[in-house]
């Protein structure tokens, strides 16, 4: 099986559609990707959803989680 998942993000800088390959064996996890588009730094929060889905959400440098 392989772990690397296919997700469509949105940049929280400039909007734009990006894909990216996240690891489906190492949830739980946080790291900072630059944008495809506009090479801004995205940080990426990855995790389980309660109903044991991967939830990846993206937030800019200056966004407090």
């Amino acid at each position: 099986m392989n772990p690397l998942i296919e997700k469509y993000i949105s940049c929280p800088y400039c909007g734009e559609t990006i894909d990216i390959l996240i690891d489906s064996s190492d949830l739980d996890q946080q790291y900072i990707e630059d944008c495809q588009v506009c090479c801004k730094p995205i940080t990426f929060l990855v995790s389980e959803s309660m109903n044991g889905d991967m939830e990846v959400r993206v937030y800019n440098e200056d966004d407090i989680f």
